[in-house]
């Protein structure tokens, strides 16, 4: 480069500096431009040899994160200068202790998340790139403020992506879709939220994103003139009111039209709403809420509002704090108008987010950050099993609409849409979560899949014995609440397998059998199985009984079987047999609530296998066909055969239920129908379905439907119940 080149790439570093400090969200004290000054010079001294991919000098990029952290989203200073460091440590001679020794703990430990997240493996299978978001997210545990300036960071790789590879872009962009721009809507950055979409769009659908920005500058005249129009018809009434206030009309983002067209089916010609109206008034906070209804009364007096589309975020503000009142009106030529009542306040708070929210409050910024954080950690606090689940539930979290429910005492909480009381309990707390029996919804007593509706009242029955069961996973929506009864589950299974192991070495002891490693392995490959716990597990749950263990011992004084098995041993299926696990075996498919077991087959079109999640099609000449729930024709067949569609799911032979009848007779006396209950109630794994007793000039008869996993289950609680005092004889119907 020559020396006037330099010069005048120096002089644009100062400008950008000065900028950085000017367009600064948060007053700078002294103190904070000393710090950020430090920065500054020593990210420009890391980097003063690198160049980007365009060419121009590294630097510019820390500066332009540093200033969307400053002005778009709003953080101090110590957010200003781990932005203008977060690269420093990954790619220059400076390492993590320097920047702990120059610019103490805090600054030094974001940097440090900041690094982890770029030193995770880039690949393109998504398990891997589902665990790396995992990784990612978990270091929100270290700071929360990690994340939002890997936004950042984000954001200005996608404005300046030009200069890389068409494969590159893509999958960078691609990446931004499925977890970046979730994330900024999860923390309240709604415009950067828009730009991270907007961008996506752009290099994963360039046509449709360049069609969609010609028409919408086509038709900005057009939409100009409408909004002035629309204005003109109110703004007599609020300055009549005396209220101070500016209107704008902003455009809907390019990716949330494409969204429309393509849920809708619909061209750009047929969106209705391709933009809002927002209408932003000045005002003292006691008086904000009053002044919000008021501007309601007048817009509503002028035009006719749509009664559904009624959106009060004022009285409950979402979880982001996001605060505003949305109403959809028919505006003139008859159009519908979303019109947006906002103060000055609230629209700060939409744009910047936490910054701004902890601004007003005058509290501490970290303290409102650290109580996100501690709701967004909830959606974490399970970091085993499958990557992909994980990131699927949590991108579900990140994205729900929020619905609002009253507890008994009337308190509200925010729960995702389509939560369930279940939901409720475990977002109370995880032990009224584990221990919950039932519960009421205005007073009614309701199952606990019924889906809640904003404005509920919700009272959780709780009682001592209750536990989860793997029937509560399909009531359960949120990602809190699916983590702890899986790890319920998970807990219980390994209980039933550790009583397994010891029920199995008396039981291979009685046929002289020796437990060891070696007959471990034989015993999972004769029953095909996975791993040594699964083995444990149906040992302890009785699926493997007496019998079948004969003919395992059976088997192996037979040389020629033994041969065989040996030669099954050597297969690589049985590779993890020493992972500590119960694996779940889909072996099973049943139909309806009922859960019956029906004969069906498998549709062509999707070739669905055991563990997709299915259901059911009743065709008029082949019987049931199984689909998979995102097979190209569900949609379809669902909306226009929906009386035909069935519920279906595989289910894992081990927890398979099976309803039994078992009849009593005995002598009647005091106590005996409490004894029975209790006896019942006190068996693991066994449920009372239905209960009848008749007593007849002191004698007892009763009837009592159960459902048990087994036989081996069901004998027990028979013998169990014969030695009740006055029980006389128990038989299976």
């Amino acid at each position: 480069m020559t020396e006037a080149a330099i010069d005048k790439e120096n002089k644009e570093i100062a400008q950008q500096y000065k900028e950085l400090l000017r367009i600064s969200y948060q007053t700078l004290s002294d103190e904070d431009k000393k710090l950020i000054r430090k920065a500054f010079d020593t990210a420009v001294d890391a980097h003063s040899d690198q160049r980007r991919k365009s060419g121009e000098a590294y630097i510019f990029h820390p500066i332009a994160v540093a200033k969307i952290v400053a002005s778009e989203i709003g953080l101090d200073a110590t957010c200003i200068a781990a932005a203008l460091l977060h690269d420093v440590v990954e790619d220059t001679k400076y390492t993590l202790e320097d920047i702990e020794e120059m610019f103490g703990k805090t600054v030094a430990k974001i940097v440090d998340g900041l690094t982890k997240i770029s030193h995770l493996k880039k690949d393109k299978d998504v398990s891997l790139q589902a665990e790396n978001f995992r990784k990612m997210l978990l270091t929100l545990n270290d700071d929360v403020r990690v994340i939002i300036i890997k936004i950042a960071d984000r954001l200005h790789n996608m404005q300046t992506m030009d200069a890389m590879r068409a494969d590159k872009q893509e999958k960078i962009a691609s990446e931004t879709l499925y977890i970046y721009a979730p994330l900024a809507h999860r923390i309240g950055l709604y415009n950067i939220k828009n730009d991270l979409e907007d961008l996506g769009l752009k290099y994963t659908e360039p046509d449709v994103y360049n069609d969609i920005l010609t028409k919408i500058r086509e038709s900005k005249e057009e939409q100009d003139r409408y909004i002035s129009e629309f204005t003109k018809v109110i703004q007599n009434s609020l300055d009549q009111e005396g209220i101070e206030y500016e209107i704008k009309g902003r455009p809907k983002s390019i990716y949330s039209i494409r969204r429309k067209m393509k849920n809708q089916n619909v061209s750009f010609d047929e969106v209705y709403d391709k933009f809002a109206v927002r209408i932003i008034y000045k005002t003292h906070t006691a008086n904000e809420k009053f002044l919000a209804w008021k501007i309601y009364s007048v817009v509503t007096d002028h035009f006719r509002p749509n009664p559904t589309r009624l959106r009060d975020w004022i009285s409950s503000p979402k979880s982001t704090g996001y605060e505003a009142l949305h109403i959809t009106v028919m505006g003139p030529k008859g159009r519908w108008v979303e019109v947006q009542i906002r103060s000055e306040r609230m629209n700060e708070i939409a744009e910047k987010g936490y910054a701004a929210h902890y601004k007003y409050k005058q509290g501490n910024e970290e303290d409102g950050l650290e109580e996100w954080v501690s709701r967004l950690q909830e959606a974490l606090e399970n970091p085993e099993g499958n990557a992909v689940d994980f990131v699927e539930q949590f991108k579900l979290n990140l994205y729900s609409k929020e619905i609002f429910v009253f507890t008994p005492q009337g308190d509200l909480k925010s729960l995702p849409k389509g939560a369930t009381p279940l939901d409720f309990a475990f977002s109370i707390h995880t032990e009224i979560g584990y221990h919950t029996r039932g519960a009421r919804v205005n007073g009614k007593l309701v199952p606990l899949s019924h889906v809640l509706n904003s404005g509920d009242q919700v009272e959780v029955i709780t009682s001592e014995k209750a536990r989860p069961n793997s029937n509560w996973l399909d009531y359960a929506t949120t990602a809190r609440a699916r983590a702890k009864i899986k790890a319920s589950l998970k807990e219980e299974k390994k209980m039933i397998a550790e009583e397994g192991k010891v029920i199995l070495t008396r039981k291979l002891r009685a046929q002289k059998i020796p437990f060891n490693e070696k007959t471990v392995n034989e015993l999972v490959v004769f029953f095909k199985l996975k791993t040594s716990q699964d083995l444990f597990y149906r040992v302890g749950m009785g699926i493997i009984d007496n019998i079948k263990l004969k003919e395992y011992a059976a088997s192996r004084s037979n040389a020629l079987v033994s041969f065989f098995k040996s030669k099954i041993k050597k297969s690589p299926k049985v590779e993890d047999i020493d992972r500590d696990e119960i694996t779940v075996k889909y072996d099973q498919l049943v139909f309806g609530k009922e859960e019956d077991v029906l004969d069906y087959k498998l549709a062509n079109c999707c070739n669905p296998i055991p563990g997709d999640s299915v259901f059911g099609f009743v065709t008029v000449s082949e019987g049931i066909k199984v689909h998979k729930k995102d097979c190209p024709n569900a949609i379809q067949l669902q909306s226009n055969f929906a009386y035909r569609i069935i519920q279906a799911k595989w289910k894992d032979s081990s927890q398979e239920e099976f309803k039994a009848v078992i009849k009593l007779q005995g002598i009647d006396n005091l106590g005996l129908v409490n004894d029975v209950t209790k006896e019942i109630s006190n068996n693991m794994n066994v449920n009372i379905r239905n209960i009848n007793f008749d007593s007849t000039d002191g004698v007892f008869t009763g009837k009592i439907t159960v459902i048990v996993k087994n036989n081996t289950i069901l004998k027990k609680l028979m013998e169990h119940l014969k030695k009740i005092n006055g029980i006389d004889k128990v038989t299976r119907e």
